[in-house]
């Protein structure tokens, strides 16, 4: 079941949608402040919802390719203009000359855009019942393309990103059948734009640990793209760390997408900078590589303090506990 605003599926949303006169949205903010709170988070309906969404997409794109056949909706489409304007601003935004090689100052005044669109361009997104969400799914989108401050990205601002489309089927803007098209063309192409954030502004990893992550930005492609290789008929976990099957197939499924990006940034043997996915390629099948993403997901993402005190709540992603 996707995000809804009581506890039911995306399907019944249309009521909730309809009825913005009896609930009033609010601007995110943190509640996780300290090692303690972290209980908070996990207990919150903001966790289980979130997560819920996760494992809802995981099981949309089971066995699909990115070339497949589905539904792109109207709100999909106005989810690829936003970004296309965010792409569009990089390259209005040249990196500066600058004496230290990461982290370009010029991201700041990329950012500054954003920061003074973000809510206008949300609103261009949400059906005109949902208007007054504008204010509050913003936040997401702007937590979504790094930090302005350290000129950094992580999985923590990857999250934010899947919350901001958590945020939009609660809403009713995205809807259980635009699954496929969130995971396959809005999240792809909220990739390609932050790899180029990444590339033009020579990013720095957000709470990076090294070699011993599983990617220095990335953490939900590697999810949904072993879920979509589930049960393929040739090609397993041990056939990713070859070119040749990389070059081949990464326009059919993410994880290989995410592979040659790794393959394009870094030099040297892949078992050194890339250990964690080395040891994946000895998992015997996509099912088992599947599950232990998500529970390596769970325990390295959501329950990292430095990544989720970052995490702001609101009234479409609660801080309050799930009702039992």
């Amino acid at each position: 079941e996707l995000c809804s605003h009581v506890n039911h599926p995306l399907t019944s949303l249309d009521d909730a949608a309809n009825a913005p006169a009896t609930f009033s949205f609010v601007v995110p903010k943190k509640e996780i402040s300290m090692v303690p709170d972290m209980g908070k988070w996990r207990r919150s309906q903001a966790y289980a919802d979130y997560m819920g969404f996760i494992l809802t997409l995981n099981e949309g794109v089971k066995r699909k390719k990115l070339t497949c056949e589905y539904k792109v909706s109207e709100t999909v489409e106005k989810l690829l203009d936003l970004l296309g304007t965010l792409d569009r601003w990089i390259d209005e935004t040249p990196p500066v000359d600058q004496p230290s090689r990461f982290g370009n100052k010029a991201y700041r005044t990329w950012y500054s855009k954003l920061d003074q669109e973000a809510e206008a361009l949300v609103a261009t997104v949400l059906p005109e019942s949902s208007a007054p969400a504008a204010q509050e799914i913003a936040v997401y989108l702007k937590e979504a393309v790094g930090n302005a401050t350290r000129i950094d990205y992580g999985t923590g601002h990857e999250a934010a990103f899947a919350a901001f489309l958590c945020c939009l089927c609660k809403v009713g803007a995205l809807r259980v059948d635009d699954q496929m098209a969130m995971v396959f063309r809005v999240f792809n192409r909220y990739l390609e734009v932050m790899r180029k954030l990444q590339k033009t502004y020579r990013m720095e990893p957000a709470g990076s640990q090294g070699v011993w992550g599983l990617d220095d930005f990335q953490f939900l492609p590697f999810i949904w793209g072993s879920a979509q290789l589930v049960d393929h008929p040739t090609l397993e976990p041990r056939h990713f760390i070859e070119d040749k099957v990389v070059n081949e197939h990464y326009p059919d499924y993410m994880f290989l997408e995410c592979i040659k990006f790794i393959n394009e940034m870094k030099t040297g043997p892949f078992a050194e900078h890339s250990n964690q996915l080395w040891n994946i390629s000895a998992v015997p099948n996509w099912a088992k590589v599947n599950q232990g993403l998500i529970r390596m997901y769970k325990a390295e993402c959501l329950e990292k303090f430095p990544v989720i005190q970052h995490f702001k709540f609101g009234s479409l992603l609660s801080v309050q506990p799930v009702k039992p």
